[in-house]
């Protein structure tokens, strides 16, 4: 340790006390202030935050307008019709990707006059 004059010592100590204290202060401020990471990871819902969903949705469901379809696709998707009905009618959920793909898939083969759900 250095030596020093008492009296600048007490003026050290509280400099060094006024430091810490800023410096609790600053991160409290920049904890309180940090953007919440649970906007960015919220489940997207149908809507008009997904146009390609939509426009999906409208040819599936077109597609499905002969009499059975339905029932076959979710067979075929290995789903119940219940939850077909939510993606494509009710709009109140959202299909995974994988799930997706599959029926882009089906609806590519039924365009090209093979039904794959059979």
């Amino acid at each position: 340790m250095i030596p020093t004059h008492p009296v600048l010592r007490q003026w050290l100590d509280l400099s060094e006390a006024l430091r810490v204290a800023a410096y609790t202060g600053a991160r409290r401020i920049h904890t309180a202030l940090r953007p919440r990471r649970t906007q960015s990871y919220r489940t997207r819902r149908p809507g008009t935050d997904s146009p390609m969903w939509n426009v999906c949705a409208t040819l599936l469901r077109r597609a499905l307008q002969p009499y059975g379809a339905k029932a076959r696709l979710a067979r075929y998707l290995g789903i119940p019709r219940q939850r077909l009905n939510d993606f494509l009618h009710c709009r109140s959920r959202l299909p995974d990707a994988e799930l997706t793909l599959r029926l882009l898939h089906w609806l590519t083969e039924l365009r090209a006059g093979r039904d794959v759900s059979l």
